[in-house]
């Protein structure tokens, strides 16, 4: 399996060289060459267990991976994961499901991509022998899984961007009080869309992505997207057969990356399915899907912050396909929405797609309703996705964070305050960070002068 640039001028890479890579060359994300076929992964009268699914979704992508390799990072991936499921599926009427998406170390649906992601870049040290600096922007929990991903790893030095005072106060304990050397939680001075800027800003510097060994964790990694691509498999093979037919998945996404992996699934052969695209009020993505308008507005902040993104950087593998493929279609039109802050699509392709907006009120809302009528506490990210659920079929709505991570939210909507062992012990911890301006040179000196070539 080769992979190629979005962009049409990142070359013909391998698996490992792509994941390594993250951000294309010529500013693009990298797509499999051809997407395969999932249909026998479908196949059968038993469910399969969540690393053994993975294990043979993998294999069609990783090709260049000793297998025994591959096998061993992905049982270690979800070994820490506190449910036997890794991502159960729990019934809340007989039309509707959640996919619960935080089981893993730090309670959230990154930890899905981060943990195995930690892995191969173990792998790839021990096969090429250098270390590697890893470059990340969080808009809260990617850091987090990141970072706890990555912790231990010989030869990795992280350092991830976040918005001051735009995470929750738990979400940033997460990234500031591992105690790490080699980790450096980095608080951005402006919004998230700042910092995504800005680190795109730093990987399109050749000279200093090889004097560094810079790769990136952020959702632009490839591996990212198709991690994420397994539990929408997980979950088909969950629900029961005769709820399979007329389905749609609602997914809280501010990236779109979320929401891609279900897609391209569709596109692999997962049986036909509809995908609601569930936002906050920074809603950018709604308003693409229900105007065919890509157009940037002000980022405001809210009770689901790490959707509070006007900038989803997945959304341009989705326009790749969306333009048959045209590497020069889709270079003209970030060019143009780069320059403008705008795009119109005259013809956009809706078809798989609805979209749902919750401002703040909404989502507090949506968690008292929840939890009066089925005794489910929703975290305000997942909260948005039960707006304006549709009527008919099956809705599996993809809980995206514990709502232990969000204690305010919750004790406001219910007067509950929900809680997490993992999370209480980061209290009596010395959190460490360091403020830095959302500026590519600042970035990049920042990182030459705490960076060395062998751990702390």
């Amino acid at each position: 399996m080769r992979y190629v640039s979005t962009r049409g001028n990142g070359g013909l890479l391998g698996f490992c060289e792509a994941v390594e890579t993250g951000l294309a060359p010529d500013g693009g994300l990298y797509v499999p060459e051809k997407l395969p076929s999932l249909k026998p992964l479908l196949e059968g009268d038993k469910a399969p267990a969540y690393p053994e699914l993975c294990k043979a979704f993998f294999r069609l992508f990783a090709t260049d991976i000793d297998p025994a390799v591959l096998d061993d990072c992905i049982d270690r991936a979800y070994a820490r994961f506190d449910d036997p499921a890794i991502a159960p599926l729990r019934r809340l009427r007989e039309d509707l499901f959640v996919l619960e998406l935080f089981h893993g170390p730090t309670l959230a649906f990154k930890d899905f991509a981060l943990q195995l992601l930690g892995n191969l870049y173990e792998a790839q040290i021990r096969r090429t022998g250098r270390p590697i600096t890893v470059l990340g922007a969080t808009s809260g929990d990617t850091g987090a899984a990141a970072i706890h991903g990555l912790l231990g790893r010989e030869n990795v030095h992280t350092f991830i961007l976040y918005p001051a005072n735009g995470v929750s106060p738990l979400q940033e304990r997460q990234m500031t009080c591992t105690g790490a050397d080699n980790v450096f939680a980095l608080a951005i001075k402006g919004t998230f869309d700042d910092a995504q800027s800005a680190l795109k800003e730093v990987f399109g510097d050749p000279g200093f992505r090889a004097e560094t060994g810079l790769s990136a964790v952020n959702s632009i990694n490839l591996a990212r997207v198709l991690a994420q691509c397994v539990y929408y498999l997980h979950a088909w093979w969950q629900l029961p057969p005769a709820a399979r037919e007329n389905l749609c998945y609602v997914v809280p996404t501010g990236n779109f990356g979320n929401i891609l992996a279900g897609w391209w699934c569709e596109k692999m052969g997962l049986p036909e399915a509809t995908f609601r695209i569930a936002t906050n009020r920074n809603d950018i993505l709604y308003r693409l899907f229900t105007t065919g308008r890509y157009e940037l507005a002000r980022v405001a902040p809210s009770t689901a912050p790490s959707m509070d993104i006007q900038v989803a950087s997945n959304f341009e593998r989705f326009l790749y396909y969306h333009e048959g493929g045209d590497p020069d279609r889709v270079r003209s039109i970030m060019s143009r929405f780069r320059e403008d802050g705008r795009y119109h699509f005259e013809q956009f392709d809706r078809d798989r797609f609805s979209a749902s907006r919750a401002d703040d009120e909404r989502i507090r809302h949506h968690i008292r309703e929840v939890y009066r009528e089925f005794g489910y506490l929703p975290d305000p990210h997942t909260a948005c996705a039960f707006e304006d659920l549709p009527g008919e079929g099956t809705k599996v709505v993809l809980a995206t964070a514990h709502p232990a991570k969000f204690p305010t939210v919750i004790e406001e909507a219910v007067g509950i305050h929900p809680t997490a062992p993992a999370l209480e012990a980061l209290k009596a911890r010395q959190p460490r960070s360091f403020p830095l301006e959302p500026d590519p040179a600042a970035i990049k000196d920042f990182i030459r002068n705490h960076r060395t070539d062998s751990p702390s």
